[in-house]
């Protein structure tokens, strides 16, 4: 017997249904009832193994997140900005951003407006990133505008069947009449 034409895999599945822990070929299923288990799949063993596999791969996943969720808590407490600690008081409302600005404050970063504060007991003058309510109306419009536009169509879609369904219904008895 030639080893290089048989896979790894192959091997490994043959010496296993030899063992019996994985049942063989099935023909498909046709009816619901011919879809269960094997109960060679439901041994205390094959359950421990499966059970140990998954449990070991939900570990890696579980255990990378917490991992991941530590080190970006340490950061957090390192460089946390003081509006998010104490109390602040806005001194210069939401404005754009200058390019200097953008390039050069953080905060500028997510929405592209920022307005300096001061915090309370620090006494810092910091910037934060805000929204601009002009912005945030002229989209909210844009919206509204979409929103409506698609009721027109589809109110239009909605009347146009219902007239090729009369229609229809209307040549149906028209036939039956007719036939008699």
């Amino acid at each position: 017997m030639l080893l290089g034409r048989i896979s790894p895999a192959g091997i490994l599945s043959r010496w296993l249904r030899q063992k019996g822990h994985v049942p063989p070929a099935v023909a498909p299923c046709r009816m619901e009832s011919d879809c269960r288990i094997s109960v060679c799949c439901l041994r205390p063993r094959t359950l421990a193994l499966h059970l140990l596999f998954w449990g070991l791969i939900s570990l890696r996943v579980f255990g990378a997140a917490l991992l991941g969720e530590e080190k970006a808590s340490v950061v957090e407490t390192v460089a946390t900005p003081c509006w998010q600690v104490e109390e602040f008081v806005v001194s210069t409302e939401c404005t754009q951003c200058s390019t200097f600005q953008s390039k050069s404050l953080v905060a500028c970063n997510p929405t592209g407006y920022v307005e300096k504060i001061n915090c309370g007991k620090s006494n810092k003058d910091e910037y934060k990133s805000c929204r601009s309510t002009v912005v945030e109306e002229r989209l909210f419009w844009k919206f509204e505008g979409f929103v409506m536009g698609l009721t027109v169509i589809f109110a239009l879609l909605v009347v146009l069947r219902q007239r090729s369904l009369d229609r229809q219904a209307s040549e149906k008895v028209r036939r039956q009449i007719e036939s008699i």
